[in-house]
């Protein structure tokens, strides 16, 4: 089987999709699994996102882009200003799923999310959670593009390096990937009744859950 590499989009503490799409991928030791960040908030079950992808850690690649909400999670642990509009913006459950403190996330947790980085390519694509500047190169980009604009406010044109960008952070109430041809946003929306999407970059294969872990058919009813 050709090495892969598999975009996730944003997982919003639903855990039992993300368990649903990676047993339906079955990742090889030499695949590469990219998460567009937002591992955490809105859904039920961050603590358990953070403990399955550092398990997932063993079974293959693993690229964990930073989202807003892990910024904003950061931001609340070291300034109390902060923690009211992060709980008010999903953060409640996600304080919720360590059993309602926060000083309950593990140091693990803590750690994998500080190493989360801010943008990865490969020859092809590059990936960032949010949006880009299409002339400035991607170590350089601007963490309000990056981190929190919408594509409902701008869709950028091709980046300069020529390379399609995978994006997540702007969920498609569709529930329908969104393919611009030179972007592709895979937040779909699962916290709030979509799905959790998986793209293969090579081929285009998608894997699709719901948050009760239900697969999406080709028909896109659930299985």
């Amino acid at each position: 089987m050709p090495v892969r590499t598999i975009a996730i989009g944003d997982v919003h503490g639903c855990s039992e999709a993300l368990r649903a799409i990676v047993d339906a991928i079955q990742p090889a030791a030499d695949d590469t699994l990219i998460f567009l960040g937002d591992f955490v908030d809105r859904g039920p079950d961050s603590r358990g996102v953070l403990n399955f992808v550092l398990e997932l850690e063993n079974r293959c690649a693993i690229v964990p882009l930073l989202g807003n909400h892990e910024l904003m999670l950061l931001e609340a642990a070291e300034h109390p200003l902060a923690l009211e509009p992060w709980l008010s913006c999903g953060g409640a459950a996600t304080v919720q799923s360590y059993g309602g403190q926060l000083g309950n996330i593990p140091p693990e947790h803590w750690d994998f999310i500080r190493r989360c980085q801010r943008y990865y390519e490969t020859p092809k694509h590059f990936f960032v959670h949010a949006n880009y500047a299409a002339s400035v190169r991607l170590d350089s980009q601007p963490d309000y593009l990056l981190f929190w604009e919408h594509l409902h406010f701008r869709v950028p044109p091709p980046h300069t390096n020529g390379k399609i960008a995978i994006v997540g952070h702007t969920a498609q109430k569709s529930c329908e990937v969104l393919d611009l041809g030179h972007i592709i946003c895979i937040d779909t929306f699962c916290h709030g009744g979509g799905w959790l999407t998986a793209l293969e970059i090579q081929s285009g294969e998608l894997w699709q859950a719901d948050r009760q872990g239900k697969m999406r058919r080709r028909d896109g009813r659930p299985e």
